[in-house]
Formats: C-alpha cells, structure tokens, sequence
C-alpha cells in the first residue's frame, strides 16, 4: 500500500516501482565499478587500511566513503543517501571478492607450467606455494583459472598480465541491498499477535527518473513469514529483487542455537558419495577403550527419478545450442543468406527457452541439495550423533572415465549440498567436518587391507561393481562398496578428530591430511553376533505323561455321521447341528480357508462354513463326500 496516497498496489506495479530503484541502483554500482576495476584499488580496500594507516570499518559501504570513493546519479536524478549507500555496499563487496581472485591469477602465471594441460609434480608443489592458501587449495581451483589463461593466449598470442586484463568489470545485479540502510529508507517489525506475519517498509520512486524527494513515497508490504522462521527469531532487513513481475524479499533472520564442538565426539555420522545411490551414511560409536563399532546398516539416499530428469534437461539444453550452432554454421555470418532470417528467429527463441531450462535445472538442483542436506541430518539426529564427517571431493575431477561418466559426475552438486548440510546442521548444534577422501573405497573398514569389488551376489546382471570383499582371509568382511566407504569415513574422522581445524576466511570445519598413526586406529570393530538360548542339558529330562485320548487334530475321521454319541469329527462343526455356526459368515467352513463371496476364484473344497482358523486347510471328512465308498 502507498502510504502517501492510501492506494493499496497490485503485485505488478510493486515489482515496476522496485524494479525503477534497482536500475538506479545498478548504475551507480557500474560506474563505480568502472572507476575502480583496477589492481591498485582493489589492493587498498582489500588492504583494510586507508592512506593514514586506520583500520578500513567492516561495512563495504563506509569503507568506501572512508576512502572517498562515492557516485553520483545522473544529472537531473534526484536519489537520496541511502540509495546510494545501497550502491556502495554492492560495489564494495564486488572488489573485495576480486582480490583473492586477482591473486590466485597472479601465482598461476609466476610458476606458468611447461605443458598447461598436464603438470608435472614439481609443478605442483611450486604453483600451491605462491598462491594463497595452495596447501588446501583444491586442484580443479588451480586447473580451471589455468584454461582460462590459456584460452586468452590462444586468442591473443601473448600471456595476460593480471585478472583485470582477462576478466571485465562484473555486472551488477538487480538487488536492493536493505541492510545498508537504516530507518529512513526501510524498517520491518514483526506482527503484534501473529509471529508469522511481519510488516516491510520501503521508500520507493513513483518514476523511473525522480527528480525530487516527492517523487519517493513509503509502501508498505505485508510478509508472509515460512514456518521455518522461528518465533522468536530477530528479523534484519532482506534484500528486495524483482522477478517475473513479482518481488521476492530474500530475509535474514538471527536466532541463538547450541554451538558445535570441534572434538570430543563419541558417535558420529559418516557420508558417502555415488551416482545412482546420491547418499550412502550410518552411524559409529567410539567407546572408551578405543574401539569403533557401527550403530546399524545404514541407510541410502537414492534419486533415481530426480537425476534422470537432470539429464533430461541437461539433453534438452544441449541440442538446442546444437541447433543454434548449426544454424549459424550454415549462414557463416552473412545477411544476405536465406537461413540468416530463420537464423535470427531460432536464435532468439533458442535464448528463451535454453534460459528456461537453464532456470529449471537450477531449481532442481536446488531442491535436491536441500532434500539431501536434510535427510543426513535427520540420520544424524535419529542416531544421536554430534558430528557428520564428510568426505571431501572439491578436488575430484571428471576426465578419463568415458563421456557419460564424465558428465554424470560434473553434473553433481556435491558443494552445494555440504553447504547446505552445514546450515540445517547449525540448527542442531550438529558439527559438519570435511575428512579427505583418500582410500574410503579400497580399504577393508575392519582391517584396512585392499578390497576386491565385484558385482553384487544379489543383481549379478546389474552394471558395476558394488560388491566389495576383503582379501583377508582372518578377516573376511564383504559388503557393498558404499557401506564400507562410509564406515571407512565416519572411523577416519572420529580417529583424527584432534587434527580439526577451522577455516578463518569461510570458517567450516575440516580434517586436512591423514596421520598413519592415528589411521592404524580408524578400524570398525566387528559386533559379536548375539547367540540364542543356552539349550544344554543341565538336569534330567522331565516326564512326559502320556495322553489317554490323542490330541483332536490326530483323531482320524469318522465313518459317517455317528451323532451326539460318537466320536465327532475335526473342526468346530457339531455332529448333531446342520446348520452353521454363525462363523460362517467368515467364509469358512470345515474343509476350507476363508474364501470371499465375491471372488470368482474358489479353491478346491472350499465351502462356507466354520473351519479351523482362516487361513487353514483341513482333511475332509468322509461323510462330507457321500459317492466316496468305504473299503472295509
């Protein structure tokens, strides 16, 4: 609602006057970017000291009003100080990012390799040198900005200089950065009696070019808060974004949860990575003596349907860049060519649609990583555990296995799912730690000697080799590979969890290389299998007294029909009562199991009446079959 003029705004013309702010916004952050996308000023700011020597403040934007580094909108534009504060922190946040990028750049080409598609060793170990943090940085970081830089000296026949000369200025995005401002451009207040409802305002331009403060009024938007957002929690101001005619306010929110302990766990959650099988986890415990046992089986987290509709759409979006490529193959560039019309037309549709299916694989991805993430944190929570280790596979990269392996395993959003298992895990106080992930899957968990995998005994025509067995014959341990790869995990951690250490930049936590001596120790105790009841003799036999009448089910059938006086027949049917019992409407009878009227299907002998139980077969009687003749 417009508070100025009372009018309550449609859903459209909140996403128009949101959108007119961030263009304002935008290109303020360009033209600050455009002034200062270069190595000396990315150096000063991500230095934290200004020209005096003070200490740069936290906050991007007063660090670069500290520095005198300030835009201004386009002549006739009025914005107010808070839209421009929003641009600063934008802009700011950008070039502090681009410093660590910009040096990561300027070590790779100090120590460029002889061969950049294959280093060697040595090369290695004088590329994590000189780069920052190159001891846990992994390989595919150091090897991907390595292509980028050969692909500029192929296009350009010389080696760049820095980042800057191979990367442009970033764009910005369409956001307004709220928490930026204070309570002259934006508040939110939480509802009175309602903690799932809260209330946003935002001064927002009537125009897209305000020419003066009357063109900004205060709009007021009512929140609709998820249940995930606890009721006690302190609301901070979102970031507003415009998409597809609507406005989506990304909220932060602060609340007090248990802190997670770097060490002293005694039972653990370990996870395991695949393919078909996503998530494969189980829970350990250390007992006091040393020893390792595991708590169960373990559980498996399976997408088949899921991944197979990301390959679908990842199909999908490669045939139409096939399409769009081979249109543009045949006009080769010329206007006048027949195809170039037609060109133009499928380019332009091709751009639409790849971008949404391009949209949709993102949300898919999304939605599995958060389905993941939950679910081991609910094993963890199930099993008491007070840690999940993980195996960390930043540095795995997906060549030499054939093009589908290849792409299946480039298309796993494994970083995204330990990011988000570390935010569901905070809630809980549960710690998240990345284990390495050398040998999970070749060594025995019990004895730590080479697996032998095979197919599984189970699905012998299935692909792969899921089964794996130890060659130890005093060992003798066999399972699936995934089972064993996590028990393997969850022992390294709770083994080495006095080498955790913590990141300071990102700060996750994170075991960083494996010691012999405590991997000697990271070894799964086998459980003794519980026994039965002791059964041996340990007295005399009792006396079993012998019946004088056999027991009813032993007593042969009658001749016929004898009556009250004789000896009666199985079953639950009186000899002196014709008519059934009123059993029978079970459906059963004398001879039969219970058989429903309605079915079409009905058993040899099978009668209504009363019978012995539902589901039991009887001896007919004779009687019950006249045309059978005794043989006396």
């Amino acid at each position: 609602m417009d508070e100025g003029t009372g009018e309550l705004l449609a859903v459209s013309v909140l996403a128009e006057r949101v959108g007119w702010a961030t263009d304002l916004v935008a290109a303020l952050v360009a033209g600050l970017l455009a002034d200062r996308w270069k190595p000396a000023d990315v150096d000063v700011l991500a230095s934290g000291e200004d020209g005096g020597g003070r200490k740069l403040p936290l906050n991007a934007w007063m660090a670069l009003r500290r520095l005198g580094w300030s835009g201004s909108p386009p002549e006739g534009i009025r914005v107010n100080d808070r839209i421009v504060r929003m641009a600063q922190e934008q802009a700011g946040r950008l070039l502090r990012s681009a410093k660590w990028r910009a040096d990561l750049t300027t070590g790779v080409l100090k120590v460029w390799p002889v061969d950049p598609g294959r280093r060697t060793p040595e090369e290695w170990g004088a590329v994590r040198e000189v780069v920052p943090g190159g001891r846990d940085l992994p390989s595919s970081v150091i090897t991907s900005r390595t292509r980028q830089i050969a692909a500029f000296t192929r296009k350009h026949d010389r080696m760049p200089v820095d980042l800057f000369e191979m990367e442009v200025a970033p764009t910005a995005a369409r956001v307004l950065l709220l928490s930026a401002c204070d309570g002259q451009q934006a508040t939110i207040e939480r509802h009175g009696t309602e903690p799932g409802r809260a209330l946003l305002r935002v001064q927002l331009p009537t125009r897209p070019d305000p020419r003066s403060y009357r063109d900004w009024t205060w709009v007021s938007c009512p929140l609709t808060l998820p249940a995930t957002v606890p009721a006690g929690a302190v609301l901070h101001l979102p970031t507003l974004r415009p998409y597809q005619g609507r406005v989506r306010a990304d909220l932060a929110y602060t609340h007090a949860v248990p802190k997670a302990a770097r060490s002293g766990h005694t039972v653990a959650l370990g996870v395991d990575w695949g393919l078909n099988t996503l998530l494969s986890a189980g829970a350990v415990r250390l007992h006091e003596d040393g020893r390792i046992t595991a708590l169960g089986a373990g559980g498996m987290f399976r997408t088949g349907g899921v991944l197979a509709k990301q390959h679908r759409l990842r199909r999908q979006g490669e045939y139409l860049h096939a399409k769009a490529g081979h249109y543009k193959l045949l006009t080769t560039g010329d206007e006048r060519h027949p195809l170039a019309a037609k060109h133009t037309l499928v380019s332009d549709g091709i751009a639409h649609v790849s971008a949404h299916v391009s949209a949709r694989r993102s949300n898919l991805n999304d939605a599995l990583a958060w389905a993941a993430a939950r679910w081991a944190v609910d094993q963890a929570i199930t099993a008491g555990a007070t840690v999940i280790f993980v195996e960390d596979l930043r540095s795995m990269e997906a060549h030499g296995m054939g093009r589908t392996m290849n792409t299946r395993l480039s298309q796993q959003v494994r970083g995204r799912i330990v990011e988000r298992m570390r935010h569901v895990a905070a809630e809980t106080g549960i710690a998240v730690v990345t284990v390495p992930a050398r040998d999970t899957s070749k060594q025995c968990p019990q004895c730590l000697t080479p697996l032998r995998h095979c197919k599984a005994p189970d699905r012998p025509t299935t692909p792969g080799w899921k089964w794996a067995i130890c060659q130890n014959p005093d060992c003798g341990w066999q399972g699936d590979r995934d089972q064993g790869a996590w028990q393997r995990i969850a022992a390294r951690g709770l083994a080495h969890q006095s080498k955790t250490v913590t990141d300071r930049t990102q700060a996750p936590l994170a075991i960083r290389a494996v010691v012999d001596t405590l991997e000697a120790g990271a070894v799964i105790t086998p459980t003794v299998p519980k026994t039965s009841r002791d059964r041996s003799k340990t007295g005399p036999t009792r006396h079993k007294h012998t019946r004088p009448t056999p027991r009813r089910r032993r007593t042969p059938s009658p001749v016929g029909p004898s009556g009250p006086a004789g000896q009666r027949p199985e079953g639950h049917a009186h000899t002196d009562r014709r008519r059934l019992p009123r059993a029978a409407h079970r459906h059963q009878d004398v001879t039969t199991i219970s058989t429903p009227t309605t079915s079409r299907y009905r058993p040899r002998g099978a009668a209504l009446g009363a019978g012995f139980h539902l589901h039991a077969h009887a001896t007919p009687p004779r009687w019950e079959h006249p045309g059978i003749r005794r043989h006396v």
